[in-house]
């Protein structure tokens, strides 16, 4: 529903966009030239200025649905063993073996095979710094303990989509500028409905070719695809940093409960690490437990320092006698729709992470806090714990990226794209054969000043709710009313 253009004809006469329509034109029964004509200027004006962002959005998107089982063809020679290993050797000598790579790199986290024919996984600190920094994926075989290859993971193909889709490589700026566009998408389908269903192209005088039949495709598509489509945006907006960050703050206040304190005392009760484990994009924390408190393993009288670096402390276990602790936990994690990620402690009081990830179901993902030491579970947190603001997101993000139910959700959420896609073409494409020559060509003001601040109105409830949208808007308010009324150029121009 980003129409930039809604059979004009009957809504202005061939009089600069500046004059009024006559009202008579319309029955008693049809809607207000008026109201119609303020919801139209804000579509317009909303879909001309998001348009390329959302364009890029959709494409990218498109492609990012088919992440895994592109680089699961791409790295298939580090991936997938010639043959099955039937005794791997200690996950601890692979991890060593990893870092000769790399010596003073950092253990980032380590994935092991989910398959006796695959190789393990152990991604070392990259070139980059930061929380959300990449890592080197060295692939190591677990019955030869051979270094396979390595990749830089902040440059494969699909690294550079992702960071595109959420941040058009701009850092910050750009995913405020990502989240503002897709709250704009969600008021252009709303006023995009408003303008089909009670508007001048409701009525069946319609045209063969032209604008026309772009207005078929566009509002068809529209009506077929806008809810799929608002369910694509609304399930992107938690990794969002505004109104993620606020959604969080939400759950912290209604949702969540907390792991079960009887079956798993925690060591700590204060979340000193809290956060953490959301910043590393390989641990792939579930959203539910990103703002998990984390414990701290019992020193015990250890002393030492590191292990970040990959050596563990004085009289810690081994790392895969901490699998093997956190597995009986983990039964619902099997293999190959399941794969368990680890991170190593930090320092004498750091504990085992394990994160197991389920592909198609996040009711079966769990995260696990384990005694560096003793080996005992020290926190369980799952689907039972979660609230239902919780769940809601979890289900939603599965849905969003098109895994939750095999190859049906994903061709729906790529239709989803091809539809966002439709949208803007055709709405531009329509925008463009209908402008005038040294104008923009936007639809005329509305001159009842009661429609434009009922208008008004709703769009403030609507900014409220998208924050950033909210912030834009008035941004548009302020430069139309100091900036575009004022200046005659301007105004001839804008209209």
């Amino acid at each position: 529903m980003t129409s930039l253009e809604v059979r004009p004809e009957r809504t202005e006469p061939p009089s600069p966009p500046s004059s009024s329509s006559p009202s008579s034109s319309s029955s008693p029964s049809s809607p207000s030239p008026q109201r119609y004509r303020a919801v139209w200027r804000w579509h317009f004006y909303a879909g001309l200025f998001v348009a390329p962002i959302v364009l890029v959005l959709a494409i990218t998107g498109a492609i990012y649905l088919f992440k895994e089982p592109f680089e699961a063809w791409r790295y298939q020679d580090v991936r997938t063993l010639p043959a099955p290993v039937a005794a791997p050797r200690p996950l601890s000598e692979q991890i060593a073996a990893a870092r000769t790579a790399h010596p003073d790199a950092e253990v980032m986290s380590v994935i092991p095979p989910a398959a006796p024919d695959q190789s393990t996984r152990v991604i070392l600190s990259g070139a980059e710094s930061g929380p959300w920094a990449q890592g080197v994926s060295v692939y190591v075989d677990p019955g030869t303990l051979r270094v396979l290859g390595e990749i830089d993971d902040s440059a494969t193909f699909m690294r550079v989509v992702r960071t595109i889709h959420g941040e058009l490589l701009a850092g910050t700026v750009g995913d405020r500028v990502v989240e503002t566009a897709a709250c704009w998408t969600l008021i252009l389908i709303a006023t995009g409905v408003h303008l089909w269903w009670r508007g001048p192209a409701r009525r069946r005088r319609r045209r063969r070719g032209g604008r026309g039949a772009l207005r078929r495709v566009h509002a068809l598509t529209g009506v077929f695809a806008g809810a799929v489509v608002v369910f694509l945006i609304v399930s992107g907006l938690p990794w969002s940093g505004v109104w993620g960050q606020n959604l969080q703050k939400l759950q912290d206040a209604t949702g969540s409960t907390v792991p079960d304190a009887d079956a798993f005392a925690r060591t700590s009760t204060v979340p000193k690490l809290s956060g953490e484990l959301s910043d590393d994009p390989d641990a792939k924390v579930p959203w539910a437990a990103e703002r998990l408190p984390v414990p701290e393993s019992a020193d015990g009288g250890h002393h030492g320092h590191g292990g970040t670096g990959g050596a563990l402390q004085p009289g810690a276990l081994p790392v895969e006698r901490a699998l093997a602790t956190a597995r009986a936990t983990l039964r619902d994690c099997a293999p190959p729709a399941c794969e368990i990620k680890i991170l190593l402690p930090e320092g004498p009081e750091g504990v085992y992470t394990f994160v197991s990830g389920h592909r198609a179901d996040p009711s079966l993902d769990r995260t696990l806090h384990v005694d560096q030491y003793s080996g005992r579970v020290l926190v369980s947190y799952g689907w039972e714990e979660y609230g239902v603001l919780a769940k809601a997101v979890e289900q939603g993000v599965a849905l969003h990226e098109g895994r939750r139910y095999g190859t049906a959700n994903l061709l729906v959420m790529l239709a989803a794209c091809l539809a966002l896609i439709t949208l803007i073409v055709t709405g531009v494409w329509m925008w463009w054969k209908r402008r005038p020559r040294g104008r923009i060509g936007a639809p005329a003001r509305t001159t009842d000043r009661r429609t434009a601040y009922g208008v008004i109105g709703i769009m403030a409830v609507l900014g409220v709710l998208f924050p950033l949208a909210g912030v834009t808007m008035l941004a548009v308010l302020l430069l139309d009313v100091l900036l575009l009324r004022r200046v005659p150029a301007l105004r001839r121009a804008f209209g």
